[in-house]
């Protein structure tokens, strides 16, 4: 290790991990990256294919410079890498006159999103495959579209270790612990000594820091695709990606091989999690059918049965918001965790932050909502699992 250049290890090299990962290397650390899978594996939160970006934002108008952080971090990994990652093809906010959509308002309003109200009429009439209800408040983001996730931590990894980082996949991490001379990490039955370590570790983060039990809820995430009835009524340029917050809570994208479309529930009905090592990965039926009870009621354009579905699992946080920093006041352990079902389209701008952190100790764009110090106070405790 040359003199001055910090050694800093990757724990989970998933949503928040590979962009942590090719931030810290473009920025010149001696990156390591443990992954106890393949590079993008389908098995945490960063599967099914697609995910949706969205600038008017439901959950707080803080996020939205954020969220323009990451959109220009997708632009520049594209243009890095050559991958088509980001495709802002719009994004429909459908719901009530309900908080989440005073805060869509007030991310427009405060920040000059490109976005509009649609009148209801109109909105039928140029989306008529869209489910409307009389009570709708309709927002088009035209800033909002969907990223490819499995691609993104792909290239993102590629780009890192093209860049220098050492990437160790199939390697598990046993534990790690704090000293006077750095933090260790064990993995493979050695333990090496780095100046800071992130953890990225999605819903295995409580397996290593035992902080986060407790507050980091595991859950099973269900996607379902259905085909279409009509040749390209769900193609992008047709049919936006949208997020339903009234009567019910439910999302959709455009398929992404072909003319369908790609649902999901509410993170509300998810079913919890007890261990991540042992995820029930089928589907039982009671879970198909309130995907078919959705489609028939909404989309009587699609065919009713799903040809596709795809179980993952997410990390939420009881206030709904991740945790980005150090945790506990540990000066040498940085932590991004419980992303809550909405930090995929964040991932770049998260990776980022946690850079700033293992590098010069605090970061200038992260915002309060993510900070841990709402839960976690006390000091941090070695982890030896």
């Amino acid at each position: 290790m040359s003199l001055g250049k910090k050694r800093v290890a990757i724990i989970g090299l998933g949503t928040a991990g590979s962009m942590a990962a090719w931030r810290l290397a473009s920025r010149g650390a001696e990156v390591v990256g443990y992954e106890q899978f393949g590079t993008g594996h389908d098995r945490s939160a960063h599967g099914g294919e697609s995910r949706i970006f969205r600038t008017a934002y439901f959950e707080d108008p803080d996020y939205v410079p954020l969220l323009r952080t990451a959109k220009a971090l997708w632009r520049q990994l594209e243009d890095e890498t050559g991958a088509d990652l980001l495709k802002l093809a719009g994004n429909l906010m459908l719901g009530d006159n309900t908080t989440e959509m005073a805060n869509v308002s007030a991310s427009i309003e405060k920040f000059g999103i490109d976005a509009a109200l649609v009148p209801l009429n109109e909105a039928r009439n140029r989306w008529p495959n869209h489910p409307f209800h009389e009570e709708d408040v309709v927002v088009l983001d035209r800033e909002g579209g969907y990223v490819r996730p499995e691609l993104a931590v792909l290239n993102a990894s590629l780009r890192a270790k093209s860049l220098g980082a050492q990437l160790r996949t199939y390697t598990p991490v046993d534990g790690i612990e704090t000293k006077n001379d750095g933090v260790w990490v064990s993995a493979d039955g050695q333990s090496e000594r780095y100046d800071h370590v992130v953890v990225t570790a999605g819903p295995w983060a409580a397996k290593l820091l035992p902080e986060l039990a407790g507050l980091v809820d595991v859950r099973k995430a269900v996607s379902a695709w259905f085909v279409g009835k009509e040749r390209r009524a769900f193609d992008p340029a047709n049919f936006p990606c949208f997020i339903r917050t009234a009567p019910e809570e439910f999302y959709g994208l455009p398929a992404m091989d072909g003319n369908g479309l790609k649902l999901g529930l509410s993170g509300k009905v998810n079913r919890p999690v007890a261990d991540p090592d042992a995820l029930d990965r089928t589907v039982p039926l009671d879970e198909v059918r309130a995907f078919r009870e959705l489609v028939a009621e909404s989309f009587p354009s699609l065919h009713p049965d799903p040809v596709r579905v795809n179980a993952y699992m997410e990390g939420y946080t009881p206030d709904g918001h991740g945790i980005l920093g150090r945790l506990g006041g540990n000066q040498r352990l940085t932590v991004v965790a419980g992303l809550s079902g909405h930090g995929f389209k964040l991932a770049p701008a998260l990776g980022d932050i946690a850079a700033d952190y293992a590098l010069k100790g605090t970061s200038d764009k992260t915002i309060p909502l993510l900070n841990p110090d709402r839960f976690v106070t006390a000091p941090t405790s070695t982890a030896n699992p």
